[in-house]
């Protein structure tokens, strides 16, 4: 008699998250009775960092950290303590067919023959990991982290841009493949050049949509955006202005991977304002929040659409430090169905730093929406522009890495309830004293912002681990500034949900068949 066993991929579908997937480790003994599920970490996280931009007098660093700790990375999941996995980035050959920007070589056969060097290898959790590359023909990157440092790695790319009509800070957090993401905030206007950086992870080839959607809709161009292949495990750049002939101010754009994942960012650059990452938006049917307006930002331009069947109507508010107000002339917008609006919210932070929240009003059809809000600071010449997307909140625990001693805000936001968080520094990617964890209330309808402060001695960049610990629902952003030639220089980041843990489904039955 032969024994088969059953798969269980058809029972515990909840292993695979969005940022990886957890197995049942041979070593640990479930303690949750039967039906019910347990938490776990992920053992497999997988990220794509896109090609940076191609200005010549620029220097772009990389930082991965994986926090550890409270059963995420210390053995926990069934793993030895000792067996830490592997935690690295690999460069993706660049690929050109009709969409890239034209200047990049073919790979010689003799480079395809040597086996990529690995960057941010990370070794251990808790201890950040940066590396700098001279930006101009630097390649997008991808690459996995396994077992304990998995649950919540992180890679922060930042780029600093010297001179030239692009100078200032580029700042984006490597991201989790997918198959779709929404963009708010593109344009194919005569002073903008974006691109849309799509990064196949995977060793098959997939096939990859890009839809435009304007103030009268989706548009119809025959140049179009369909039918992209990228290559597996390679990086295509597709200018936005090459699929379509209409110069548009604001734009929303949908990428999506027929078969397989992908990584997509788009790059904005705008010859009066510089460039910065114009990251994918959570769309959701809210409240959206917009986590992380800097207290001197000197314009905001919000871009909203609403791809569903019915036109949505979504009230308008700012949290400050010591709560919310409904802006004067702006207390709401209305979104007609698959049109796109932009609207400029004039002196809407008053000096203070906030987060602008759009909840949908009352008698307000149904659906997601996609928003995302140009930030600038600076003035006349010195001008420079950032995004921030409506972002997702935080239920456990989120990092962000790259910060720097001088420079960096973390903006945390409650629209509804109070929050409980602890916010966790890691010591520096070249040495330095961890700060003990330091316990924060955000009060309901209000926005926290805290510059943190570093021991003595700490050296190169730091990680903020950020955890919900009790309360109502949080939301939180990172902002970079450093001063370049005496221009101030910005780039904001949100923090969604790391996913670094599942629920697992419990079962107290075998389960496998006898045949014959």
């Amino acid at each position: 008699m032969n024994r088969t066993t059953i798969s269980l991929l058809a029972t515990v579908t909840a292993l695979v998250a969005v940022t990886g997937v957890a197995s049942l480790g041979s070593g640990e003994q479930s303690t949750a009775p039967a039906g019910q599920a347990r938490d776990m970490p992920v053992e497999r996280t997988a990220l794509t960092c896109p090609r940076p931009t191609g200005a010549e007098l620029a220097t772009t660093e990389y930082t991965a950290y994986t926090p550890g700790g409270d059963g995420y990375g210390d053995g926990a999941n069934g793993q030895e303590a000792g067996e830490e996995g592997h935690a690295y980035l690999l460069p993706a050959p660049e690929y050109v067919a009709g969409f890239g920007t034209g200047d990049e070589d073919e790979d010689s056969d003799e480079d395809a023959d040597q086996d990529p060097e690995p960057l941010v290898a990370l070794q251990e959790p808790g201890v950040p990991v940066s590396a700098s590359v001279d930006t101009y023909g630097a390649p997008a990157l991808t690459g996995t982290a396994e077992q304990r440092l998995a649950p919540g790695w992180t890679v922060q790319q930042t780029t600093s841009v010297r001179s030239g009509a692009g100078q200032g800070l580029l700042g984006t957090s490597c991201q989790t493949p997918d198959s779709e993401f929404w963009f708010a905030g593109a344009s194919t206007a005569e002073a903008r050049n974006d691109y849309v950086h799509l990064t196949n992870p995977d060793a098959g080839p997939t096939v990859v949509d890009i839809q435009l959607y304007g103030p009268e809709g989706r548009l119809e161009s025959e140049l179009g955006g369909e039918g992209v292949t990228v290559p597996g495990g390679t990086s295509v750049a597709v200018r936005l202005s090459t699929l379509t002939d209409e110069p548009l101010a604001d734009l929303a754009v949908q990428v999506t991977a027929r078969t397989g994942r992908i990584g997509a960012q788009i790059e904005a650059s705008d010859a009066q304002l510089g460039v910065d990452w114009l990251t994918p938006v959570s769309a959701t049917t809210g409240p959206l929040v917009l986590p992380g307006i800097p207290a001197d930002a000197r314009t905001l331009r919000l871009v909203a659409y609403a791809p569903g069947d019915e036109d949505v109507a979504l009230d308008v508010s700012l949290s400050g430090p010591t709560g919310s107000f409904t802006p004067a002339g702006n207390e709401s917008i209305t979104l007609r169905s698959r049109t796109l609006t932009a609207i400029d919210l004039e002196d809407l932070t008053q000096g203070e730093p906030g987060s602008l929240i759009l909840t949908p009003a009352t008698g307000s059809g149904a659906g997601a929406v996609v928003v995302g809000l140009r930030v600038t600071q600076g003035e006349d010449d010195e001008r420079e522009m950032a995004f921030i997307p409506a972002t997702a909140p935080i239920e456990q625990r989120a990092s962000v890495a790259g910060n720097t001693a001088k420079g960096t805000t973390l903006s945390l936001v409650a629209p509804e309830e109070a929050v409980e968080v602890r916010v966790t520094l890691s010591g520096g990617s070249n040495g330095g004293e961890v700060p003990e964890p330091e316990t924060y209330t955000v009060e309901a309808r209000s926005t926290l912002a805290i510059a943190p402060e570093l021991p003595d001695g700490t050296k190169g960049r730091y990680a903020i681990t950020v955890e919900r610990l009790d309360g109502g629902t949080l939301y939180a952003s990172r902002t970079l500034v450093k001063k370049e030639d005496d221009m101030v220089t910005f780039t904001v980041q949100t923090l969604p949900d790391d996913r670094s843990r599942v629920s697992v489904p419990q079962t107290g039955e075998d389960l496998s068949v006898l045949t014959d």
